[in-house]
C-alpha cells in the first residue's frame, strides 16, 4: 500500500525500526494485542457511537474513518478476515458488490471468541451477538437481499454496520465498499459495472475518509485498470494508502537486489513520496480453528521477509522498505493512524455535536410549538399565508429568470413539453415546427418565451387554403348583384377573414394551453425553491413551518391551478376579441397601403430577430420573412391549375375619382403587390353590375379566359390573408399574451390565493388542516427529534470526557 510523506507524517520518512517489527511479529505469534490506554480505548469507544448514530439517522458528521476500495478478487474481502483474526466467509456472499459494510473491530481481551452483532436497520441499536461464522455471513447476504428487492436495484450506498468485539482484532474501524467490476454479471442491470463505481467515489470523496486502495502485484502500475479512478478522488495521493497484495505471487520474478529495490519503490508511476506496502495472506481456504488461521498469517509474513533475504542476491534495501512489508505492519500503521485521527479531530467533533444538539433542541421546539398551533386558528392562518407569500414570491422569480432548481432536472425540452401536456402539434399545422432552443431543458420566463415564439413560427407556416370556384362564385356574385364597384376586392377580403377564422383561431387557443401548462408546472418549482431557501444546507434539516400539513398543500396546489385555468380561459377570449375584430367587414386591415403593409413587415422582421434569435441550441425554426414571395402562397395558385405571371391585370373596380374606363393594374414588384393605372390592358373591363354577372360568372367557370380572374381572386385572398395575420400576430396576440398571463401572475395571484384559501370562516378554514394523518406525521417527526436529541446528547456527554484527558 502506498502512502504519500504528507499522509504518513514521519513515518513515510522514518521508517519504522527494527524494534517495531519485531514487536510487530511477536504480536502476531503470540496472537494477541496489548491493551489500548484508557484514553484511546474510550476515544475509539465514542467515535464508534458516534458513527453508528450518524448511520441511523443520517447525519453528516466528519468523522475519521477508513474506507477500502479496489477491483473485485484484489483482497480486500482477505484484508478483512485478516484485521479481524478469522474468517467468516464474506467472499462467499459476495457482499462486496452489492453494499458497503462498516465493520467497527473492537478490542476486547475478554473476548476470546469473536462476538460479532449488527446495527438494526434505520436505527442506532445493535442486535444479539452471533458467534457462528456462518451465520454472520447468513445475515450480510439475507440484509443485502431484502434491502435490493425492497429499493428494486442491483447495489444500494446504504451501508451495513458490524461491530466486532474480540481478544485478537486491533481497535480499527473501516468501511468495505462494493469491488470495482468491467462487466456486470448474468442477470444485472449492464449500467452495474457505473453504478459501483459512483457510489464508491461517493464513499471515498469526504476529505476525513483515509483510502485504503489494494491491487494484485501482478498489475503493473501502467496497466492499473483503477489507479485513474483513485486519482480522480485524491489526485496527489495526499489521503490513501496503497496496498499491493498477493505479493508472494511476484516474488519468484527476483532474482537481483536492485530489482526488487526498483520494484518495492514504485517511484515511476506514484511518484518519489509515495510508499505502498506490500502484503500477502493465506491463500488456503480450508476450515481451520482461528488460532491457526492467525498463525497462517505471521508464517506468510515470516516467509516473505525470509525470501527477500535468502533468495534474492543481495536482499534488499531493509532500512527502507521493511516497514512496508507484511501484513503485520500495515495492521499496526492502520491502527495507530486512525487512533492519531481521532485524536486530532476530538475537540472539531466536541464543537459540531454541541452545534448539532443546538439545533436538534431548537428543531424538536419548533415542532412541539407546531403541534400546539395545530388548533391555533390565527397562529396557522399567520403561517400558511407567509408560506403562500412566499410560494407567490418564487413563481415571480421563476417568470422573471433563475437557475435554480437545477434546470437539467426540471425544465422541458418542447417535445416534453408538447407530449406532458397532450396537445402534441399545432393544429392546421403539417411541417414540424421546431423553435430555437427547442432542445433545451427551460422553465419559467424562458419556456413561456420559447411558446410565444413557438407560436409565431406555427401562424406564419399557415397559408391561405385553397378556395373552389364554386365558392368564390357563390361570393363574388352576391357582391355584383348589390351593385357598387368592389366586387373583386371584397370577395377576396371576405374568402381571407373567413381563413383567418378558421386556421388561426385553434393556434390561439393551443398557444393559450400551452403557456397555461409552463405557469402551472411553477408551482412545483417554486415549492422546491422555497424548500431549498428554507433548508439547512450543512444538515439537511427541513425548517419550513407548513411540513406535514397536507390538506393546506393540497388546497395550495388546487387554488394555484385554478387561477392558471382561469387566466387560460380569460386570454382565450382576449386573444379571440382580436381575432374577431382584425376579422370584422368593417376592419380596415385588407385595405392598408402595401407600403404600410411592407414598412411593418420590415419592422417586424428585426424586433423578431432581437426577440429569440439567439438560439443556444441545435436546432432552428424562424419565422420566415413577412414578405408577398413567402407569405402569398405560390402553391394554391398552383393547386388552382395556374402558374404566376409576374405582373397581372385586373379588371378595373370604378371609383368616384377616376373615370370609369382606367385600368386597375396589380403588379408583382420585389415581392410585393401594388395598385395602380397605367398598366397595359390584357382583358376586357368587368362592369360590376347586374347585367354583368352572366358574364362574370362565365368567366369564373372557365370561359373567356375566366381562370386568370379566378387566380387573381385567390392571390388577392392570400394577400389578405397575410396581412390579416401579421397583424394579428405582431400587434395583438403577443401583447395580449404577455399582459394576459405574466402580469396577472406577478401582481394579482397573491390576492387570488388569499381570498380562496383565506376569506373562509375559521371552521372551513381548518378544514384544511385536520386532514387524515397530518398529525400523526408531526407526531412521528417529534418522536425521531428526540431520540435523536437523546443519542447526540449521550455522544456530547462521552465526548467531552475524551476532551478532558487529552
Amino acid at each position: 500500500m502506498a502512502t504519500s510523506d504528507n499522509f504518513l507524517k514521519t513515518p513515510s520518512k522514518t521508517p519504522m525500526n527494527d524494534k517495531v517489527s519485531s514487536s510487530a511479529r511477536k504480536h502476531n505469534h503470540q496472537t494477541t494485542f496489548s491493551s489500548s490506554s484508557s484514553s484511546t480505548k474510550s476515544r475509539f469507544d465514542a467515535y464508534n457511537r458516534l458513527q453508528s448514530a450518524a448511520v441511523a439517522f443520517g447525519e453528516k458528521l466528519p468523522i475519521p474513518e477508513i474506507v477500502a476500495l479496489g477491483g473485485q478478487s484484489d483482497g480486500k474481502s482477505s484484508l478483512l478476515e485478516a484485521l479481524l483474526g478469522f474468517r467468516f466467509n464474506v467472499r462467499e456472499v459476495e457482499m462486496g458488490t452489492r453494499r458497503p459494510l462498516i465493520l467497527q473491530m473492537v478490542h476486547d481481551p475478554t473476548a476470546l471468541d469473536p462476538r460479532c452483532r449488527f446495527q438494526e436497520e434505520d436505527s442506532e441499536e445493535y442486535g444479539s451477538p452471533i458467534v457462528l461464522a456462518s451465520a454472520i455471513a447468513d445475515t450480510i447476504k439475507s440484509r443485502t437481499e431484502a434491502l435490493l428487492k425492497k429499493t428494486q436495484t442491483a447495489v444500494s450506498p446504504k451501508p451495513i454496520v458490524m461491530r466486532a468485539e474480540y481478544a485478537h482484532c486491533p481497535n480499527l474501524t473501516i468501511i468495505d465498499t462494493p469491488g470495482f467490476v468491467l462487466k456486470a454479471k448474468k442477470g444485472e442491470p449492464e449500467t452495474t459495472p457505473e453504478e459501483i463505481l459512483s457510489m464508491v467515489k461517493s464513499l471515498a470523496s469526504p476529505p476525513h475518509r483515509i483510502l485504503v486502495f489494494l491491487q494484485q502485484s501482478s498489475v503493473e502500475w501502467c496497466s492499473s485498470l483503477w489507479l485513474d479512478a483513485i486519482r480522480d478522488i485524491d489526485p496527489t495521493f495526499r489521503r490513501t494508502l496503497i496496498v499491493v497484495s498477493k505479493f508472494d505471487n511476484r516474488l519468484k520474478e527476483f532474482t537481483d537486489k536492485w530489482e526488487v529495490d526498483r520494484y518495492l519503490s514504485a517511484s515511476g508511476y506514484l511518484g518519489d513520496n509515495i510508499h505502498p506496502f506490500f502484503v500477502a495472506l493465506p491463500k488456503e481456504r480450508t476450515t481451520v480453528s482461528n488460532e491457526e488461521f492467525r498463525r497462517q498469517i505471521s508464517q506468510v509474513d515470516a516467509d516473505v521477509i525470509r525470501h527477500l533475504q535468502q533468495n534474492v542476491k543481495g536482499g534488499y534495501d531493509e532500512e527502507k522498505y521493511k516497514s512496508h512489508i507484511g501484513f503485520g505492519c500495515l495492521r499496526d500503521y492502520l491502527e495507530s493512524e486512525l487512533q492519531k485521527r481521532y485524536k486530532e479531530a476530538t475537540p472539531a467533533t466536541l464543537a459540531l455535536l454541541e452545534q448539532r444538539c443546538s439545533e436538534v433542541t431548537a428543531q424538536l421546539t419548533s415542532m412541539d410549538s407546531k403541534i400546539q398551533a395545530t388548533s391555533d386558528v390565527a397562529h396557522l392562518r399567520r403561517s400558511s399565508m407567509m408560506f403562500a407569500s412566499s410560494i407567490c414570491n418564487q413563481v415571480g422569480a421563476l417568470i422573471d429568470g433563475a437557475a435554480d432548481p437545477d434546470p437539467e432536472q426540471w425544465g422541458r425540452t418542447t417535445e416534453e413539453e408538447k407530449s406532458e401536456s397532450g396537445m402534441g402539434n399545432w393544429p392546421g399545422v403539417v411541417s414540424e415546427i421546431k423553435p430555437p432552443n427547442a432542445t433545451l431543458r427551460l422553465y419559467g420566463g424562458a419556456a413561456f418565451e420559447r411558446v410565444m415564439h413557438e407560436f409565431r413560427c406555427a401562424a406564419y407556416s399557415v397559408e391561405c387554403p385553397p378556395v373552389s370556384r364554386e365558392k368564390v362564385a357563390n361570393i363574388i356574385l352576391a357582391h355584383a348583384g348589390r351593385g357598387g364597384g368592389k366586387g373583386i376586392s371584397e370577395a377576396a377580403a371576405e374568402i381571407a377573414r373567413a381563413a383567418a377564422r378558421s386556421w388561426l383561431a385553434p393556434l390561439l387557443d393551443t398557444a393559450c394551453e400551452r403557456l397555461a401548462f409552463v405557469l402551472k408546472n411553477l408551482f412545483d418549482l417554486a415549492m422546491e425553491k422555497n424548500q431549498r431557501q428554507h433548508f439547512d444546507c450543512d444538515y439537511g434539516k427541513k425548517s419550513g413551518d407548513m411540513d406535514g400539513y397536507v390538506g393546506f398543500h393540497a388546497a395550495l396546489r388546487r387554488s394555484y391551478n385554478c387561477f392558471i385555468k382561469d387566466l387560460a380561459k380569460q386570454c382565450k377570449q382576449l386573444v379571440r376579441h382580436h381575432l374577431d375584430s382584425v376579422t370584422s367587414s368593417y376592419s380596415q386591415v385588407c385595405y392598408e397601403s402595401d407600403l404600410l403593409f411592407s414598412a411593418n413587415s420590415s419592422y417586424r422582421n428585426q424586433t423578431s430577430v432581437t426577440s429569440m434569435s439567439l438560439d443556444l441550441s441545435d436546432q432552428e425554426n424562424i419565422p420566415p420573412e413577412n414578405n408577398d414571395r413567402e407569405t402569398t402562397p405560390g402553391k394554391l395558385v398552383k393547386a388552382a391549375g395556374e402558374g404566376e405571371a409576374s405582373a397581372m391585370t385586373v379588371p378595373e373596380t370604378p371609383s368616384p375619382d377616376q373615370p370609369r374606363d382606367g385600368n386597375y393594374v396589380v403588379k408583382k414588384e420585389n415581392g410585393n403587390f401594388l395598385e395602380g393605372g397605367g398598366g397595359r390592358k390584357r382583358h376586357p373591363r368587368i362592369q360590376m353590375n347586374q347585367g354583368n354577372g352572366g358574364k362574370v360568372l362565365g368567366n369564373l367557370l372557365g370561359q373567356n379566359g375566366g381562370t386568370t380572374t379566378y387566380n387573381e381572386i385567390c392571390c388577392s385572398a392570400a394577400q389578405h390573408f397575410a396581412r390579416i395575420r401579421q397583424v394579428l400576430v405582431e400587434r395583438s396576440v403577443t401583447s395580449a399574451l404577455n399582459s394576459g398571463f405574466l402580469t396577472p401572475c406577478r401582481e394579482r395571484l397573491m390576492v387570488a390565493l388569499g381570498v380562496d384559501l383565506f376569506g373562509v370562516n375559521d371552521e372551513k378554514f381548518m378544514d384544511m388542516f385536520v386532514a387524515p394523518g397530518a398529525i400523526d406525521i408531526l407526531e412521528n417527526e417529534r418522536e425521531s427529534l428526540k431520540k435523536r436529541q437523546k443519542i447526540l446528547d449521550s455522544c456530547l456527554t462521552e465526548f467531552k470526557a475524551v476532551a478532558r484527558s487529552l
